[in-house]
């Protein structure tokens, strides 16, 4: 009898190979019937639920050519019985880290959730570092908030070209903005 992290590791690592591969229909073989992936943008660069095979299939056909190699492991252990284990993972691509949580039920994956925590290249600043806001005081040639916002305005598009274009200004697309502009993303 088998562990749930051991039964956990196999299954990953026949994903890992079928995706590696490009190998679509080996890898919807692992899923069960009835089956579920929700991605924040780690795969298809959006907020996607796939539900069944077919969905699945088409999402992987679409995004497997621009995502290249991926792996994928668990973090910590896995938890749970033949019927039903779950774990959660570390992923990662050529372009980006991540995290996930997968539940496999009878062996064959039943819900799938994979999440970008990082853009490789831009990683957030943590511990020393984090960008330290604010300077206040008397500092020779230091900018004042609106000409470093005047100086954005004028470069960006012109000296500078975005990487990325946020279509909305609701609550998402204020939070996706600010959080580039801090990864220091030009958007």
């Amino acid at each position: 009898m088998t562990t749930a992290t051991e039964r956990t590791n196999n299954w990953l690592a026949a994903f890992e190979k079928s995706l590696n591969q490009a190998d679509v229909p080996e890898t919807l073989a692992l899923f069960d019937d009835d089956c579920y992936w929700r991605d924040l943008v780690f795969f298809t660069w959006n907020i996607k639920t796939s539900e069944g095979k077919v969905q699945i299939g088409d999402m992987l056909e679409a995004t497997l050519p621009n995502v290249g190699k991926t792996s994928w492991r668990i973090d910590g252990e896995a938890t749970g019985d033949e019927a039903m284990t779950e774990a959660w993972l570390l992923l990662e691509s050529e372009t980006a880290r991540g995290k996930g949580h997968i539940r496999l039920k009878n062996g064959k994956g039943w819900t799938l959730l994979t999440t970008m925590v990082e853009l490789k290249g831009h990683e957030e600043k943590k511990g020393p570092t984090r960008s330290k806001g604010v300077n206040h005081g008397a500092i020779k040639d230091r900018m004042t908030w609106a000409e470093r916002r005047q100086k954005e305005e004028s470069e960006l598009g012109y000296k500078v070209q975005p990487y990325v274009l946020i279509i909305g200004g609701g609550q998402g697309g204020i939070g996706l903005g600010a959080r580039l502009k801090r990864l220091g993303v030009p958007t």
